[in-house]
């Protein structure tokens, strides 16, 4: 299965749970049935795009980690996608080997083609392969492992915690982002249909995410307190710490961008559930001639908050 970050209205996407879980947000890929399968090679330019707008996000959180982490030998980013938040461990921790895995092929070839490009080639590796089975072909522990956003992809996330754990060095740091806010674009009064238009479309994706989990291979159901979880795994619960991006009106161009392909693959994901007024609201906010579309209006935003949990291996 492919693991990306993800945004509710993207992430991967991403969550009443407090994160963005929905299928216009996830950066995973999975075969899942009722409507909730998801083609990330397919949505691998709109992944790339989110997580290029997340990168400030992302390096905030990650040198809030190289306060914890000084010298990583191997950093593995455990559901990787296409590598841009892999490249990002590359720029921030210079003396590391990164390993990008994932269980997309076209996801991590995209991710060692822009290693290669930004000239991270000759210390970044990948390894395809369902996880967490995979990380059993590592040719050593990892010094610092990485889950963004990929956990809650696997059907058994304490026993997936515990395979990370194992394949982690003694002292080693397992970093895992989950949990956080949904992410808002928009204002919750249009100047047209009811208000709320976002706070509805959270409901439906907790639904969707929901059938997401029952549908993966060896789900278990679990409560979502992360640090128990780590601490179940035979890990130290060291850190908790949310990060937020908060790109204010008026929205730059890219970010108009990934505003309206997450607005327009929840149109199509939700389309037949969404109520026929809600309905016509998305179609003229996608509408690229109507001055109250998210392609003109002033008052577009990206609001998010992406919570990281982290945790060490006991040196026995």
């Amino acid at each position: 299965m492919a693991h990306h970050p993800h945004e509710p209205h993207a992430d991967q996407h991403t969550e009443g749970h407090g994160h963005d879980h929905g299928p216009a947000a996830d950066g995973h890929k999975h075969g899942h049935g009722d409507g909730t399968a998801i083609d990330w090679a397919e949505m691998a330019p709109h992944l790339e795009a989110q997580a290029e707008l997340f990168t400030p996000l992302y390096e905030r959180a990650l040198s809030w980690l190289g306060k914890e982490v000084t010298e990583p030998g191997l950093i593995v980013d455990v559901g990787s996608g296409p590598g841009v938040v892999s490249c990002l461990f590359a720029e921030t921790f210079p003396g590391a080997r990164v390993m990008a895995v994932d269980g997309s092929a076209p996801l991590l070839e995209r991710a060692r083609q822009r290693a290669d490009r930004l000239g991270y080639g000759d210390r970044f590796g990948t390894l395809a392969g369902e996880l967490p089975a995979a990380l059993g072909e590592l040719d050593y522990p990892a010094d610092l492992m990485w889950a963004g956003r990929s956990l809650h992809h696997l059907g058994d996330q304490r026993a997936a915690l515990a395979a990370f754990a194992e394949r982690l060095a003694p002292g080693g740091t397992l970093a895992i982002m989950e949990g956080g806010l949904p992410t808002r674009f928009l204002p919750r009064d249009l100047g047209f249909g009811r208000p709320g238009l976002e706070a509805r479309l959270d409901a439906l994706q907790e639904e969707w995410f929901a059938r997401m989990r029952a549908d993966l291979p060896g789900s278990v159901d679990e409560s979502e307190n992360w640090a128990a979880l780590l601490d179940a795994a035979g890990l130290k619960h060291t850190r908790t710490r949310s990060f937020l991006l908060d790109l204010p009106a008026p929205a730059s161009e890219r970010a108009r961008a990934y505003i309206t392909a997450s607005l327009a693959r929840l149109r199509d994901v939700y389309g037949d559930s969404l109520d026929p007024d809600d309905r016509a609201v998305v179609d003229r906010l996608l509408d690229p001639k109507d001055e109250a579309g998210v392609h003109r209006r002033a008052d577009v935003f990206v609001l998010a908050a992406h919570t990281v949990h982290t945790a060490v291996k006991p040196v026995r």
